[in-house]
């Protein structure tokens, strides 16, 4: 029996998209080993949202010949379909499979041997292939799971290769999503995270385009998972602020399963510097998407995602993003430097923003982030609230998430991993971590 481990790069998407690779592979025969247990076989799920990601395959690349110089190795994902004959150039690589080939992995690669020549094997097909849609969720990585309901971009955005690395926006269906959450269920799973590339497109596929619209929509999809039981809790990674309507938010806010914690990006602050990313909302609407989650969930955790450096973005247009961001009573922010990709708008706007001031705005904004984390998490010091502890351990404490996303910290317990609490938030710890005191008998924050 062969060994095969996988490493997985970038989002919850790919993490899901890996497990179920890796229970494809285990059902032909193959036994799942960690990376360093020096497998037979190496399977890579990349990124390639920026230039840091495709620095991070070359290091993993490179550490999996470490481990095993005669393993295979093969590389899927995002950096697959965009640069298929660079990685296929990286000393060790084997094999490289793009979008619409890498669940087609086994098929295509056989028993996993090494060409003679010594040269790697390109699967890569132009993305306009890559319609299929392919259910995925993970499985035994994390206590919660990541549930793929939806793949591929439509959105033009002027700095990402997205749309360029999965291709047209496409869907499961809710028979389909609702079959895998029951699936879950079975697996003492207590958490759902609902994710993909652009989530609020749900009921989009290949065949609903252009002249067929779509018959399903995300308010539908998480309408229907609301009654699947088994399952506690229904986390959104991420939905677009012109997709977060009005009824999904209201929907959340009186839902039996859906807790509230919403991501939405925004990417700037200014409108002028939407423009030239080309986004589909200016930021007051993002500012009554927030108002409207706050309005129906007080203790509601909202997520930004926040592009610093951006070509155009002057500094004028940052000092207006960061007072922007300021203002509004969000939770936190993934704040992400803008990199140069290649096949992108961005690359003909001027003015050019340099390294030095992208990092020096990057700092300002991780900052802000701290401050607006701190903010919300004093601000839930008194609630009682849920947590559901995980298998994360550090320092003999263990550490789980309320419903609305603020991450605490308890004695370690055995007993505990996987379970839901009941808890009274007590304060903060050197760490920023909440620190809890048992509840009995208490019902949810929400909503």
């Amino acid at each position: 029996m062969k060994k095969i481990a996988f490493y997985t790069l970038g989002c919850k998407l790919n993490f899901s998209e890996t497990s179920t690779l890796a229970r494809m592979l285990e059902q032909k025969g193959y036994a799942r080993v960690e990376f360093n247990q020096k497998p037979d076989i190496f399977i890579i799920n990349t990124c390639s949202v920026t230039d840091n990601a495709d620095k991070k395959c070359r290091k993993i690349v490179r550490e999996a010949q470490h481990i095993n110089p005669d393993g295979y190795v093969a590389i899927v994902g995002c950096y697959a379909q965009l640069k298929p004959e660079e990685i296929a150039s990286i000393p060790g690589v084997d094999a490289v499979l793009g979008a619409a080939e890498k669940f087609r992995l086994a098929e295509l690669l056989g028993d996993f041997v090494k060409e003679p020549s010594g040269k790697a094997t390109v699967y890569n097909s132009p993305i306009t292939e890559a319609i299929d849609y392919h259910a995925s969720y993970s499985l035994n990585d994390r206590t919660r799971t990541f549930l793929k309901v939806q793949d591929g971009c439509d959105y033009p955005c002027a700095y990402c290769t997205i749309p360029l690395a999965r291709g047209n926006s496409r869907s499961d269906t809710i028979e389909n999503v609702i079959r895998a959450a029951r699936e879950i269920a079975t697996r003492n799973v207590k958490e759902i995270v609902l994710t993909g590339v652009n989530i609020g497109d749900f009921g989009l596929s290949s065949k609903t385009a252009p002249g067929n619209p779509r018959k399903e929509t995300f308010l539908q999809l998480i309408q229907a998972l609301d009654e699947v039981e088994g399952i506690e809790r229904f986390r959104i990674s991420s939905i677009e602020p012109n997709l977060l309507t009005d009824e999904i938010i209201a929907f959340v806010a009186r839902s039996k399963r859906f807790v509230p914690h919403f991501h939405v990006p925004l990417q700037s602050g200014s409108n002028q510097v939407l423009g030239f990313m080309r986004r589909r909302y200016k930021r007051e609407l993002y500012a009554e998407r927030v108002a409207k989650i706050k309005e129906l969930m007080p203790h509601a955790c909202i997520g930004v995602d926040v592009i610093v450096g951006h070509p155009g973005e002057t500094d004028e247009a940052f000092l207006e993003t960061h007072r922007f961001l300021s203002e509004l009573p969000v939770s936190y922010l993934h704040v992400f430097t803008y990199s140069e990709r290649p096949n992108t708008l961005a690359l003909n706007i001027k003015p050019v923003v340099n390294p030095s001031k992208r990092a020096e705005r990057s700092k300002m904004l991780h900052i802000l982030s701290e401050k607006k984390k701190r903010f919300f998490y004093e601000e839930q010091i008194g609630h009682e609230a849920l947590v559901l502890f995980e298998e994360d351990v550090e320092n003999g404490q263990m550490l789980g998430f309320t419903e609305n996303y603020v991450r605490v910290t308890a004695t370690y317990d055995p007993l505990l991993i996987n379970e839901t609490k009941p808890v009274l938030l007590t304060g903060l710890n050197a760490a920023g971590l909440m620190e809890v005191t048992e509840r009995a008998g208490i019902e949810s924050l929400v909503h």
